[in-house]
């Protein structure tokens, strides 16, 4: 069974290269990153969505990071109170809760303040795309974080407190150096759900396949493109492009796993009782 999911997984691979294949052999892959989208012109390049997917994620993960580490840290013991035990549970349950719910609340909520308070445009712009795309993914990163701050020996903590130290102290000095294989983890992965998202992006970002300039600007993802594209000859070059796009797409996801089993899984605490 491994082996057959490792040749299915490098047989999508191959089926996007094989039908991208005409854009490499002519010379047009490179360009096809750099130019914008002009179909009326004979252009399609992809650089206009390019950037809009890293517009739109790292503005999400500059979100999700800070909130995801507080409440993670709230849940695992320098809260006080029943805050921890609902908090926890609040997040399990978002895990659940599917994407188009979030895309839906993020139209009749989200897009209304944000276009009331840029004062122009329509409200669908990377700012409310990567504002509703963090609350999607911190659930993600606050799970990971909470795994690995509960790998930390309650020792250090106790030690901490003996000592006389704060809660941010104890976050700063204890919890995050000893818990950080599990931190880079759990934001590589979400990094991974933030690019290839495709229905936050497509429902809130505008679908604009122009070079954002602003925050307040509509953009297009790349999975956004894929599903927006539809050509009707099989061999133009506006449907090979979405080949192509299919390809960075698993170039990028490939490499955030990669980095996760690189940096392992979280930190087992008999390791540090040895050290």
């Amino acid at each position: 069974m491994a082996a057959a999911s490792a040749a299915v997984t490098l047989s999508i691979f191959g089926f996007m290269v094989v039908l991208g294949l005409p854009l490499m052999a002519q010379g047009q892959f490179l360009s096809l990153l750099i130019e914008p989208w002009r179909p009326a012109q004979g252009i399609y390049g992809i650089a206009p969505m390019i950037v809009g997917t890293i517009a739109i994620a790292g503005l999400s993960l500059m979100v999700a990071i800070p909130l995801s580490l507080g409440c993670a840290a709230l849940i695992s013991g320098l809260g006080r109170g029943r805050l921890p035990a609902f908090l926890h549970r609040l997040v399990r349950f978002m895990t659940g809760i599917p994407t188009v719910v979030y895309g839906f609340a993020g139209i009749f909520l989200l897009v209304p303040l944000v276009r009331e308070w840029a004062g122009q445009g329509s409200g669908y712009c990377i700012l409310s795309a990567g504002l509703l795309l963090a609350i999607l993914i911190a659930p993600t990163m606050i799970l990971f974080f909470t795994d690995a701050f509960a790998a930390v020996p309650r020792g250090y903590l106790s030690a901490a407190d003996a000592l006389g130290a704060t809660p941010a102290q104890k976050l700063l000095f204890i919890l995050m150096p000893c818990a950080w294989r599990g931190l880079v983890s759990g934001v590589v992965l979400a990094t991974g759900r933030a690019v290839g998202d495709t229905l936050i992006a497509l429902m809130v970002a505008g679908n604009a396949a122009a070079m954002p300039e602003a925050l307040t600007d509509p953009a297009r993802t790349l999975t956004a493109h894929i599903a927006l594209v539809v050509a009707a000859d099989f061999d133009s070059l506006e449907f090979r492009t979405l080949f192509a796009c299919g390809m960075i797409l698993y170039l990028c996801t490939t490499l955030m796993v990669i980095l996760t089993r690189r940096i392992g899984a979280v930190s087992d605490p008999r390791r540090w009782q040895g050290a």
